[in-house]
């Protein structure tokens, strides 16, 4: 008797949550070297399908999901999420990256990697706080009290979490020729160029990574 299993296959990123991916790279670490292990922990983690029925598929499903995985998966370039919702709750990035609390600015600097991995989720606790008041394209979030949840964040899809990373991203590409530009513009040097120079480069290091 032929058991009918039935597979959901997501076809873009929103449809993944951060804990799905994390456990994917974890196991991709392991079972990834060959193209067979690769497939099959992509089925296993983003369709949730049991290893030992793999070599049950027929070739032309087998290919079908396997080109509707890899399809998306090379596409992780995505605007900023300002909003999202979380249980309910609306949830807004730091409004003001140049006048973060100091105290965030250590807590997510203490990292020594800033990338997607098993830190990211409490990197974004301290980017995501909740949303207190809005005017007009203006928004307040809650003041950062050092409180970190990650938890709320492995369930929110990779479609924010990746608009959030190139966020910082195209701003690390865009700082160096900014900077140079403004000495350039600029008869005057400030004042302060100093400290300027040095908040640039202490963020330049942890964005590298």
């Amino acid at each position: 008797m032929k058991k009918e299993i039935k597979i959901t296959v997501p076809t873009q990123w929103s449809a993944i949550t951060l804990k799905q991916y994390l456990n994917l790279q974890k196991d991709l670490k392991v079972y990834g070297e060959n193209e067979d292990g690769y497939t099959a922990c992509l089925m296993h983690h983003l369709c949730g399908f049991n290893v030992e029925y793999l070599t049950q598929l027929d070739t032309e499903t087998f290919q079908n999901i396997k080109n509707d995985l890899i399809g998306f998966m090379g596409k992780t370039e995505f605007p900023l999420q300002r909003f999202i919702q979380i249980n309910g709750v609306e949830y807004g990035f730091e409004p003001n990256i140049s006048k973060m609390a100091y105290g965030a600015y250590l807590d997510i600097a203490k990292y020594d990697t800033f990338t997607i991995d098993e830190n990211w989720a409490k990197i974004m606790s301290i980017l995501y706080r909740p949303v207190t008041s809005k005017t007009g394209a203006l928004y307040e979030i809650k003041t950062y009290d050092g409180y970190i949840n990650e938890d709320r964040f492995l369930e929110v899809d990779m479609q924010v979490h990746f608009g959030a990373l190139f966020f910082f991203v195209r701003l690390l590409t865009d700082l160096p020729n900014s900077i140079q530009k403004f000495l350039m513009d600029t008869e005057v040097i400030p004042h302060n160029i100093k400290s300027i120079l040095e908040k640039s480069g202490k963020i330049i290091p942890p964005l590298s990574n």
